[in-house]
């Protein structure tokens, strides 16, 4: 285990993302020490934005979003980022936490966005006929990859209560979004 890490140790965002996408232990418990991951971890998170923009259709220069609508996405993105991480912390730590639960939100947060990597798949979304199928599919393999992200992340050994904490924290999270990037037409 201390091997794998050390060889992970500095790995390149590519090989992060593929180990993330294919729910890799591994590459959660290696994100998540790694503090210089940081920064990877960003980049991902905007690049599941851009991908999720196009899939979605809003983002194509062609459609009356444009550009403007991309970066909103970009910074909708970072900002659920945040927010999701911060929330998922204080339910983990706080709510739902066990004896051997240890960790900081800087931890949580880069598991969490290395579990975005799926997303990047959600640029077919505009595809006609499977496009929808195929962005349904990436958000559920999100999800599955959130639960690995908090189990691995919070030190938790029952995957029920990952699945737990990922609920309950998408309570608020989507209260503050929806107050936050809520559109009053």
């Amino acid at each position: 285990m201390l091997e794998d890490r050390e060889r992970t140790k500095g790995a390149s965002i590519i090989n992060r993302m593929i180990g993330a996408a294919r729910l890799q232990v591994s590459t959660f418990e290696d994100v998540e020490s790694d503090r210089s991951a940081t920064r990877q971890a960003l980049a991902v998170v905007i690049v599941v934005a851009i991908a999720t923009g196009v899939g979605t259709g809003s983002a194509l220069p062609a459609t009356e979003g444009g550009i403007g609508t991309l970066l909103f996405g970009i910074v909708v993105g970072l900002v659920g980022w945040v927010l999701w991480a911060w929330i998922t912390y204080l339910v983990g730590t706080k709510l739902l936490s066990t004896p051997q639960t240890q960790a900081d939100w800087g931890q949580l947060a880069r598991a969490l966005a290395f579990a975005q990597s799926p997303g990047v798949l959600k640029v077919f979304g505009a595809v006609p006929v499977i496009g929808l199928p195929l962005f349904i599919a990436a958000s559920l393999w999100q999800f599955v990859g959130m639960v690995i992200a908090v189990r691995q992340a919070l030190d938790y050994q029952s995957t029920r209560r990952a699945v737990g904490v990922v609920l309950v924290s998408c309570i608020p999270y989507i209260l503050l979004m929806g107050m936050l990037f809520g559109r009053s037409e």
